[in-house]
């Protein structure tokens, strides 16, 4: 296993592990957008650039191997410089409509901490139509794609469904639905995992839209089928307002299907049985303890609930 050294320490990688993936297994923070550790690299946004010596100008370390010997340095000025270049490019097609109830994003996270802006006098333009597909429970604003393309590769490796990709060419390029058709016509199955894996927000979860920001979140397992992929309930006046993936659910990480991720409406219907039920002649309702009321929103005591200030 090769020895190296980052940031002045000296670290051991596996076989095979990236610069990048070496970094953060040793806890050393580099910055990315295109790149997902559920995904395959491209290195397309520059933002995970280092320093490496021996060799010229500057590497993207999520496609850079880790090798015997190697001295990287992940945080230099001419880093933060090309970084904040970057990302200054990236806000030149970057519109916020400002609907969006979710906290800081992958991509405004490294905005704001490397002090990126736009030129004084420059506008934002919105180039693409807010709510763009009408699919029932994805929401599309291509004003904040960053062409990172993390939904075209989630939807092909992760859910193999090979619905987004990326269309036309230079300035006009974008990301695309089939054939720039619906993605109900390409064949959207609307498990979610494009909005789950977007750094950015221009793909979100319709249901959540205008909801604001959870009081708690509570981490329990799908009622539905007997997988067991884990979740994310974000609760707001004992009411589930978002199911958000969890990445460290042992069974599914962030992948869900429809029915996990958005069948959740449920669980607040007037009509849901709380005690079990007999069939004597007809339905009666047994005596066992009834069970929670679905309103509340209580987690199981296995489950574990985080307080939101």
């Amino acid at each position: 296993m090769p020895r190296l050294t980052i940031d002045e320490r000296t670290v051991e990688a596996r076989a095979e592990q990236t610069v990048l993936e070496a970094a953060r297994a040793h806890g050393i923070t580099i910055p990315t957008l295109c790149y997902h550790k559920d995904l395959s690299p491209v290195g397309s946004c520059r933002l995970c650039l280092v320093e490496v010596d021996g060799m010229r100008g500057q590497v993207a370390s999520c496609t850079l191997p880790a090798s015997e010997g190697m001295v990287v340095r992940t945080e230099t000025p001419a880093l933060a410089e090309s970084r904040t270049f970057v990302l200054e490019m990236l806000l030149r097609n970057y519109t916020d409509a400002g609907y969006t109830d979710r906290d800081e994003t992958e991509f405004m996270h490294w905005v704001n901490h490397y002090g990126a802006r736009l030129p004084q006098g420059f506008e934002p333009v919105v180039h693409h139509r807010v709510d763009s597909d009408p699919n029932p429970f994805v929401w599309v604003d291509l004003n904040k794609c960053i062409l990172c393309t993390r939904c075209v590769r989630a939807c092909a490796e992760v859910q193999g469904r090979f619905v987004w990709g990326v269309g036309y060419r230079g300035d006009e390029a974008k990301i695309i639905a089939g054939t720039d058709t619906t993605m109900l016509d390409a064949r959207c199955e609307s498990c979610g995992a494009c909005a789950a894996y977007c750094p950015t927000g221009a793909l979100d979860d319709r249901m959540s839209i205008g909801l604001g920001k959870p009081d708690q979140v509570v981490t329990t397992t799908c009622p539905y089928c007997g997988v067991g992929c884990q979740f994310d309930l974000h609760i707001k006046d004992n009411r589930i307002i978002r199911v958000a993936s969890n990445p460290n659910a042992p069974v599914n990480g962030l992948a869900l299907c429809v029915k996990g991720r958005y069948g959740y409406d449920f669980v607040h219907h007037p009509d849901r049985l709380t005690r079990p039920r007999l069939r004597r002649g007809r339905w009666r309702r047994s005596s066992a303890s009834p069970a929670r009321t679905p309103s509340a929103c209580s987690p199981r005591p296995s489950a574990r609930t985080k307080r939101i200030t």
